[in-house]
This record gives structure tokens, C-alpha cells and sequence, in this order.
């Protein structure tokens, strides 16, 4: 049986602040329990809630070297779902307000976690075939591995993987703190190893010592490769092109169900779906103020809000977009000048604008459940997830033809009556536009048109068990 361990910043349901902690938190569970040994290792934050941390059971601890001085590791467990969790603790690092704080402090707060997360393996008595790294948080695990570890038969054979969930965030520092800070001799700072543009950079030196690099999606693999998406990496990225693969993402079915799913007002499937999803819509307008009419065209977006998500695009066509035919729910929170831009037009268009400016799980699963149309319009999207919630609950998505949305999303051709969705190719807000209207078209003049193409998106599956198929093949190789 192969033994494969995940390690990450962040994982559902313990602590999320992203797509990183669902991948991390669902993928285990999909992978064969006969052939594989699959096990998960994050920190022990202070913000995790106490319904887990009572679960939690005490292992070991023992004190490692870090920089000068020697650091407490104290090891927990426990089950969930089936798949065993151990939790990193050290209260220095882990006991911030949220998970990430200042670059500084996170520098040495995954370098200690790296190191520990090595340093645990044989007191646990838990020997890797593959340790599975995600991020830049766990860019140092395979230079560890390789630099520090090597000399302890222990380690010796154990293979690295590097997941790339989104090459914007690199780790990066200046180059004689990281030294000081991991222990890691000067030598190996240089251009072809640790070292980029003068500064030392923590998911570089995962992508050079792993064994393999993936990304989570086969277009994003392909991009990143180029100057626009590589973010400063693309030639290391050519340069492994043949060690580097994108294996998409999965959303977990159990949890994005529309007809089980305790959080929406009415369950519907893709046999009822015409005449039981419009009275969640009617539900969720009469919540959130919104003139009630099922007829009205009803566009989603749950996003962080942020230039990457394409909300600059928005910002500049939205009087078009909310046109008097057209309802907007808006929820996420990022850029206060996104954060205003929607607030001002639920206040100006209050009966067809709606401006959540949090986050809830439980409004983004109404939304998924009650919108006619998901808007994606990202600048880059290695994966994304909102879209495959989308076509789950049978809310066409219009998205940019980049990394995973170009993926997952086939766009409609009304002459062969085929695709899942709605798409454009150029970062342009009226080429968006066009699509949106084009969208709209459809829905109100060819409404069988409108519902085929649900039923074929519903019809899809981006359910882990591919995913996890894909990856299952992937540790085979190795």
C-alpha cells in the first residue's frame, strides 16, 4: 500500500480562506483507501474551532532547531471523514487572528512548519512514499528534504510533489533573512536553486527540488509557461515542462448537492429542475429586497473581490449590466473599491442590485441555487471552483476562456446545440458585455435553448472521483 502525505496552510472544514483548504480537505477522501495510505499534516491554529480541537488527541512533542533557537513541535490527531489528520502546534506561530498575517512573520511561521512537518515523520512512525506539498507555505519541504534530511536513512526514497493552486503567491523575502531563518547553507541561494531576482523565494525552491509539480488545471499548466501568466517563473516553468502537469479540481458532490442540500429553500435535480428552481429565486429576492419575479433575468457572483477576479470589467460596463431586465447578487469581500463600486449600485438600483459584502456559505449556496447566469470574468483562474458549483446546481456560467474556466466550461453553439456555458476570450469589458447580452438573449427568446443547456451542464461530472483518478495515476508513476 503507498503511503502519500498532504501537507498545506489550510483545510476544510478546520480553517479556509480559499480553494486551497477545499482541494486539501476533499481530495483524500476520494482516493482508494485499499491502495493508498492517505494522510493530511496542517498547523494547529489558534483560530481552528473547539468542536475540533476537543477531538483532537496528544500524541508527542520534542524541540527542533530553527534559526538559533529551539522550537517546541507539539503533534495531534485525529479522524474525520475517514482520513487521518495531524496538527502541527507551536503557539508562537499558530495563535494569530487568522492564518496569514505580515509576509515577515509568515516567512518564519512556514519555514518552522516545513521543518516540523519533516521532523514529526519518524516520532509519528508515519514513512511517506510521496509527501504532497500545496502552495508556497510548503515550498521548503522538498529543499529540506534534499538539503537537511538526506543524510537519515529514514528519508532516503521519499518523493516530493509541488501543487501550484496559484503561481501569484510565491513566498517571497529578502534573501540573508530566509538564510538566517532556515538554516539553509548560503550555496544553495543562487539563480537555479532558492534565489530570483535578489530575493529568496519559498515556492521556487519547491518547484526546483520536487520530484513533480502539478497545477490545477491543464490550460493554467500550459500558461504559466508564458511571461503574461508565469509571474516572473515562466522560464523554470519551461524549463520542468516535462516533470509539470494540470489536473483539475473537483468539488465534492456530497457537500454541492441541489437536492439534498439542507441550505437552499427547495431541492430540485436535474429531472424537476424547470419547475422547482425559479421558487428558490423567488425565495432568495423576496430575502434580499429585490423586486419577486421569476421571469427576470438573475446573474450570480461569489468572489473575492479583487482585480484578478475581472471585477475592473464589471467596473466599467456595470450601468449596462444592470440594465432594467437584469438582477445582480453580488457576495464576497476584497478591494474596498470594489467593495463600494457594489455597494453604490444596490443602493442606486435597490430593487435589482443586491451588495453582500461578507461571506457566507449558506447565501453563496442560495446563490448558486437561485441565479439564472454565474458571472466569472477572470484576468487568470488556475481552477476555480465557482463555476463547477455553478453547473452543479444548473446556473449557467459566463466566464473568460482562461486556465480552469476554459477547462470546465464548453461554450454554447446554438447551431449544434452544444456547450455548459457562456464565454468570451479577450480581457475586455464589452466583449463581456456582448456575452452577457448574448446570454440573455437566449434565456428570454429561446428558453428550450436556455434549458438544454443546464440539463447538459448538470449532466457533467467534476466530482473529486476524477480528479482523484488522475492523481491516483500520478503517485503510480512516481
Amino acid at each position: 500500500m503507498k503511503k502519500v502525505l498532504f501537507v498545506a496552510s489550510e483545510c476544510v472544514p478546520f480553517i479556509k480562506t480559499g480553494g486551497l483548504a477545499d482541494v486539501v480537505g476533499s481530495l483524500p477522501k476520494y482516493i482508494d483507501k485499499d491502495r493508498y495510505d492517505v494522510r493530511v499534516m496542517v498547523p494547529k491554529y489558534k483560530v481552528i474551532p473547539d468542536e475540533f480541537k476537543q477531538q483532537m488527541v496528544y500524541v508527542t512533542h520534542f524541540y527542533m532547531e530553527l534559526s538559533w533557537r529551539n522550537q517546541y513541535v507539539g503533534i495531534l490527531e485525529m479522524e474525520y471523514a475517514g482520513v487521518t489528520f495531524y496538527f502541527i502546534d507551536n503557539e508562537f506561530y499558530f495563535s494569530g487572528p487568522s492564518p496569514y498575517g505580515y509576509i515577515h512573520e509568515d516567512i518564519e511561521k512556514f519555514a518552522f512548519f516545513s521543518k516540523a512537518v519533516l521532523s514529526s515523520l519518524p516520532v509519528i512512525d508515519f514513512r511517506p512514499d510521496i509527501i504532497h506539498c500545496h502552495d508556497w507555505q510548503t515550498g521548503l519541504i522538498p529543499v529540506y528534504l534534499n538539503v537537511m534530511f538526506q543524510g537519515n536513512p529514514f528519508f532516503r526514497g521519499i518523493k516530493t510533489i509541488m501543487t501550484i493552486h496559484n503561481l501569484k503567491f510565491q513566498g517571497i523575502y529578502d534573501k540573508k533573512t530566509i538564510m538566517d531563518t532556515t538554516g539553509i547553507p548560503a550555496m544553495y541561494f543562487t539563480p537555479d536553486k532558492l534565489e530570483a531576482y535578489g530575493d529568496a523565494n519559498y515556492l521556487k525552491g519547491g518547484i526546483v527540488y520536487a520530484d513533480y509539480v502539478t497545477t490545477v488545471s491543464n490550460t493554467y499548466a500550459e500558461e504559466i509557461k508564458m511571461p503574461f501568466y508565469g509571474e516572473r517563473l515562466d522560464g523554470l516553468m519551461r524549463a520542468r515542462s516535462n516533470r509539470l502537469s494540470g489536473i483539475v479540481n473537483g468539488i465534492d458532490y456530497s457537500e454541492y448537492d441541489p437536492e439534498h442540500d439542507p441550505l437552499i429553500k427547495y431541492p430540485y435535480s436535474s429531472k424537476n429542475f424547470r419547475r422547482e428552481k425559479c421558487k428558490n429565486k423567488k425565495a432568495l429576492q423576496k430575502e434580499l429586497g429585490l423586486d419577486v419575479n421569476e421571469k427576470t433575468f438573475m446573474i450570480g457572483l461569489v468572489s473575492r473581490l479583487t482585480d484578478q477576479k475581472g471585477l475592473d470589467l464589471v467596473d466599467y460596463v456595470i450601468e449596462q449590466i444592470c440594465a432594467e431586465d437584469t438582477q445582480l447578487v453580488v457576495l464576497g469581500t476584497g478591494e474596498r473599491r470594489y467593495e463600494n463600486l457594489f455597494r453604490h449600485f444596490a443602493w442606486k438600483y435597490g430593487n435589482r442590485v443586491s451588495a453582500n459584502i461578507f461571506y457566507s456559505n449558506e447565501r453563496s449556496h442560495r446563490i448558486y441555487a437561485s441565479c439564472d447566469a454565474f458571472l466569472m470574468p477572470s484576468l487568470f483562474e488556475p481552477c476555480g471552483l465557482s463555476q463547477l458549483m455553478s453547473l452543479r446546481y444548473g446556473t449557467v456560467p459566463i466566464v473568460r476562456e482562461t486556465g480552469g474556466l476554459k477547462d470546465t466550461v464548453e461554450p454554447y453553439n446554438e447551431y449544434e446545440s452544444t456547450g455548459t456555458g457562456f464565454s468570451f476570450a479577450n480581457y475586455n469589458a464589452h466583449e463581456m458585455l456582448d456575452t452577457i447580452r448574448y446570454a440573455k438573449h437566449i434565456y428570454y427568446n429561446k428558453k428550450r435553448e436556455w434549458n438544454k443547456l443546464i440539463d447538459r451542464g448538470m449532466a457533467k461530472d467534476f466530482s473529486w472521483n476524477n480528479s482523484a483518478r488522475r492523481y491516483e495515476e500520478l503517485y503510480d508513476r512516481m
